[in-house]
C-alpha cells in the first residue's frame, strides 16, 4: 500500500508542479509577490497531497515565535517536506540554494525567478560574500533569509556541520535568526521514493538575536537549540523505533 500511495503522490506532484510552474514563472517577473503567491499555492496542494494520499499529517508547535519582521531562518534538513513547509507557513522570503538546483527542470527555474540565491559551495570565501551582500539586499526589501545551515539533507538521528554563512548575514546585518526543528525524516526520507504515514512534529523556536554578536557565537546557539529540540520531539511513526528510518 505504501509503494501504491507513493506512486500516486509522485504522479500526482508533476501534474501539480507543471501547473503551477507555468505560472509562477511569468507571474513572478510581472510582480514579485504574485509569483510568491502562486508558489505558496503548489506548496499548499503539495502538503495536501502529502496528507490525503501518503498519510503524512503534522502539528506545529511556537507559531506565535514568529515575528513580523525579517528574521533569517535556519531549520534542520531531513527531507524536501520541510521546504515546502517554511514556503506556505513563513512570511516571503528568499533561499540561499548550491547553484546547481538552479538548472533542474520546473523547480530550478522557479527558484530562480523567486529571487533565491544560488551558491557555489565549493567557493569558499566568495560564496560567504555573496550570502551577504545579496542577503543584506534581500532583507532591506523586506523579505526573509531561508538557509538550512547543515548545507544538505541528513537522516533522522545524524547532525550535519553547521556552515558559518547563514549566521555571519544575520550578525552583520543584525538580523534576528528563527531556528526550526522538525522530524519529516522519519516520513519522508532523503533520497527516497517512498513515503510513510505518519504526523511530523515542528517545533519553531524563539528568535536568536545577532546585533553586536559574533558569528560563531550565533551559529552555537542555532546549532544548540535545534539540536536540542530534536532530542525532544516525538516519534512520528513507528518506524523510528525500529530503527528503519535511519538506512
Amino acid at each position: 500500500m505504501i509503494f501504491i500511495r507513493s506512486v500516486l503522490f509522485f504522479v500526482l506532484g508533476v501534474v501539480n508542479t507543471i501547473f503551477f510552474g507555468c505560472f509562477v514563472l511569468p507571474l513572478s517577473f510581472i510582480k514579485f509577490e504574485w509569483g510568491y503567491d502562486t508558489a505558496r499555492g503548489w506548496g499548499v496542494v503539495t502538503l495536501w497531497l502529502a496528507k490525503h494520499v501518503c498519510g503524512i499529517d503534522y502539528v506545529v508547535n511556537g507559531r506565535e515565535n514568529i515575528p513580523d519582521h525579517p528574521c533569517v531562518s535556519m531549520a534542520k534538513h531531513q527531507s524536501a517536506w520541510e521546504t515546502v513547509f517554511i514556503l506556505i507557513n513563513l512570511p516571503r522570503a528568499v533561499w540561499i540554494i548550491k547553484k546547481e538546483l538552479v538548472w533542474l527542470p520546473i523547480i530550478g527555474w522557479v527558484l530562480y525567478a523567486l529571487k533565491s540565491i544560488a551558491i557555489d559551495r565549493k567557493s569558499g570565501k566568495r560564496a560567504v560574500d555573496q550570502i551577504e551582500e545579496q542577503g543584506r539586499n534581500r532583507i532591506a526589501q523586506g523579505l526573509w533569509i531561508s538557509i538550512f545551515p547543515e548545507g544538505t539533507r541528513v537522516a533522522p538521528g545524524k547532525r550535519g556541520r553547521y556552515g558559518i554563512g547563514g549566521a555571519l548575514l544575520a550578525a552583520r546585518t543584525g538580523t534576528p535568526v528563527l531556528p526550526l526543528a522538525h522530524n519529516a525524516g522519519e516520513c519522508w526520507r532523503r533520497n527516497a521514493f517512498l513515503k510513510y504515514p505518519g504526523k511530523v512534529t515542528v517545533s519553531i523556536g524563539p528568535v536568536i538575536q545577532t546585533a553586536g554578536r559574533e558569528p560563531g557565537d550565533v551559529i552555537a546557539d542555532v546549532e544548540n537549540w535545534i539540536e536540542g529540540e530534536m532530542a525532544k520531539l516525538p516519534p512520528a511513526n513507528s518506524w523510528r523505533a525500529s530503527g528503519q528510518v535511519n538506512q
